[in-house]
């Protein structure tokens, strides 16, 4: 049962790295694509560039949760730990949320509004 544990740490530790990639890569690639389009007609907007960051830090908040979770799967269930756990995912989720709600302009459940 402790090399399980042990597994389930190493891939917890993985996930973290690949969601700080993942906001890390996506930022550099859309700030990237944002400079070599300035030289162009059809450049990319300051708030293009403002949601293909955005994006990728929401993808990246939603891996780190998930390693969260992965992580303290192999720690002994307590009332401190359990606790943390909450408040980091409550934290994530308000980050993403808003983050979300500030790109789109709506919050997730809300229906788009069609003008016909």
């Amino acid at each position: 049962m402790e090399n399980i544990k042990t597994y389930i740490d190493y891939v917890a530790k993985i996930m973290e790295a690949i969601g700080v990639l993942t906001i890390f890569i996506g930022s550099v690639v859309a700030i990237f694509k944002f400079i070599l389009s300035m030289n162009k007609t059809n450049s990319i907007t300051y708030i293009e560039l403002r949601q293909k960051v955005g994006k990728s830090i929401l993808l990246g908040l939603e891996i780190l949760i998930a390693a969260d979770i992965m992580a303290t799967v192999v720690t002994e269930p307590t009332l401190k730990s359990v606790s943390i756990l909450g408040l980091i995912v409550i934290i994530r989720t308000f980050l993403s949320l808003s983050l979300q709600v500030e790109l789109e302009g709506k919050f997730p459940w809300q229906k788009e509004i069609k003008n016909d």
